[in-house]
């Protein structure tokens, strides 16, 4: 059986997933279903590229993997939508550069978070971002940058502390689980950089490719880097899509090894529980960033899950804390109110035509486990190559978050 190994690196303590048996018979290993996927327990033999007819017959249908999004001139589906929303979204607001310019306005008409992070719009008739958990003393919790391939160790985790939190096959395990999905673009731009038109391509290729690859179309969306301004915020508003902010951010996600190193991402999982210890999320509680997108971060979150555990009462999927029972566009599919969750009903139902079955938690040997949020979208450039060499897998990477999102309804999303 897996078991992750705890390594004292000065004096950082993480959980390395690596440590496995060997595989007696890697030939038998089925990576055609979402069952036989979850039952790998190898992270080599589960990061090894493959094919997946259903997403590969339906590539020349999606923008290039790895490169920015544009309405495909035959897409006939996509210009359509653009053309019923295009009037809607305002001309007035000008595309960004990054970082921001000093000629920018310091009155922020445009609410640009990533100028002075303005999450209440200034635009009227588009509601506010989501921030925080709104329950008392709650985590809302999610990773983005998902799925990572060698995810299973860190979902078996999360299921053997009775604790939910994808590639293609990955991220139905995701929806198995009862995780919500969350949109985190096509190919993680900085979303204000773009013209109207591309970002909406940006988020209409990601909302198809994870309903080409789950079978459900995402309501919720997390901007990569945080980058949204009003004009993006109403593009996603004509989509249907929510914005998921958050409040604290783990930089888990961007060590460098010079200006945020592993020790960094310490510190600020310790500076957000001191927070927590001092009662800063009695009353109303909150999103922490984090992410799935490779071995520390994981290991980042293993290490840190006992504390947050210990310190918030409860720990929910972003959609659970708002009581958003109604995750996707789909209306077969319904999450619990953060009542039933924290009562037990950690999973949601699906609505077939003949009757209505509860969804199975898991389809690993692990317990079952309530669910975290979580967003799909691209992994780091040396994850992946060519689109042929990784199939279905690449795409629903490039396509969604799961920015798995940490603090995501799931997301997909990505500081």
């Amino acid at each position: 059986m897996l078991f992750p190994v705890l390594f004292q690196l000065g004096p950082l303590l993480a959980v390395i997933f690596l440590q496995h048996p060997p595989l007696a018979n890697t030939a038998a290993i089925d990576r055609t279903s979402e069952q036989g996927e979850a039952s790998i327990i190898d992270p080599d033999q589960e990061c090894t590229p493959y094919n997946y007819a259903p997403v590969t017959n339906q590539l020349s249908s999606f923008p290039p993997v790895w490169g920015p999004a544009s309405i495909l001139p035959e897409d006939s589906a996509a210009l359509a939508a653009w053309n019923s929303i295009s009037a809607t979204i305002p001309t007035s607001i000008d595309k960004k550069t990054e970082p921001p310019p000093s000629s920018y306005s310091s009155s922020d008409p445009d609410c640009w978070w990533t100028y002075g992070q303005c999450t209440t719009p200034k635009l009227a008739g588009l509601p506010p971002d989501v921030t925080a958990a709104l329950e008392p003393s709650t985590l809302g919790y999610g990773f983005d940058d998902g799925p990572n391939c060698s995810h299973n160790a860190f979902y078996d985790f999360l299921q053997s502390q009775n604790q939910k939190a994808n590639w293609p096959l990955e991220a139905q395990r995701a929806l198995a689980e009862g995780h919500e999905i969350c949109a985190h673009t096509w190919s993680h731009p900085y979303m204000t950089t773009f013209s109207s038109e591309d970002a909406f391509a940006e988020l209409w290729y990601a909302m198809q490719m994870i309903k080409l690859v789950v079978g459900v179309t995402p309501t919720c969306w997390r901007p990569p880097y945080g980058d949204v301004d009003d004009r993006i915020r109403s593009i996603a508003h004509a989509l249907g899509l929510q914005t998921i902010m958050w409040e604290y951010d783990t930089a888990d996600a961007s060590v460098d090894g010079k200006t945020i190193t592993d020790q960094t991402v310490v510190n600020n999982y310790n500076d957000f529980i001191q927070k927590a210890e001092s009662g800063a999320f009695n009353l109303t509680g909150t999103i922490l960033l984090t992410h799935e997108l490779n071995n520390f971060t994981m290991s980042e979150a293993v290490s840190f899950y006992p504390q947050l555990k210990n310190i918030f009462q409860h720990l929910v999927p972003v959609g659970v804390s708002l009581n958003k029972t109604q995750p996707y566009v789909e209306t077969n599919y319904s999450l619990p109110t953060f009542e039933q969750y924290i009562s037990g009903t950690l999973t949601g139902s699906r609505v077939t035509p003949n009757s209505t079955t509860v969804l199975p938690s898991s389809t690993s040997s692990a317990s079952p486990l309530p669910s975290v949020s979580s967003s799909i979208d691209s992994p780091s450039p040396n994850a992946a190559t060519s689109a042929t060499k990784f199939g279905y897998d690449s795409v629903l990477l490039a396509a969604l978050f799961v920015a798995l999102s940490c603090s995501l309804q799931t997301a997909l999303t990505m500081g």
